[in-house]
């Protein structure tokens, strides 16, 4: 048996939508890994090479009030540093759309480093599952 995803669900392309346009204005990176030693925006550190914002954090805040207005969610007057939480429903398909929105993230702005937080074992081997059954998929969406 092989599943079918519906990569059309409104809601869905609505919060993968909201998520991608909090970084409007967000230069395009190259998608090749590179460190350049020389170059004042890499970002590196003992923990690696972190995706590169360019816009500023007022930039940022008005993009995330921007998106709490189109989505009828109360206006934050500040940032809490560049931390953002996303809340769905359950059985809305939280799983999938923060695995589709990765994929956005990367063709919209060439970020190519995320970190998935789970709360316990179960819950991670589910993602490992998601991410092999959905591979297909994806690769259709985004080659």
């Amino acid at each position: 048996m092989k599943l079918h995803f519906d990569p059309n669900q409104d809601y869905q392309l609505d919060a993968i939508d909201s998520i991608v346009s909090v970084f409007e204005g967000q230069s395009l990176k190259q998608s090749e890994f590179e460190i350049s030693a020389y170059s004042s925006k890499s970002l590196f550190s003992q923990l690696g090479v972190s995706n590169y914002l360019d816009i500023s954090d007022d930039q940022l805040l008005k993009n995330v009030q921007a998106v709490q207005e189109k989505n009828e969610l109360p206006i934050s007057e500040k940032l809490d540093g560049r931390h953002f939480a996303i809340e769905m429903e359950t059985g809305t398909g939280k799983t999938y759309v923060y695995l589709r929105t990765i994929y956005e993230l990367n063709k919209h702005y060439g970020f190519k480093k995320f970190v998935i937080v789970v709360p316990s074992i179960a819950i991670r081997e589910g993602v490992l599952k998601n991410l092999e059954i959905t591979f297909e998929h994806f690769q259709t969406i985004y080659n």
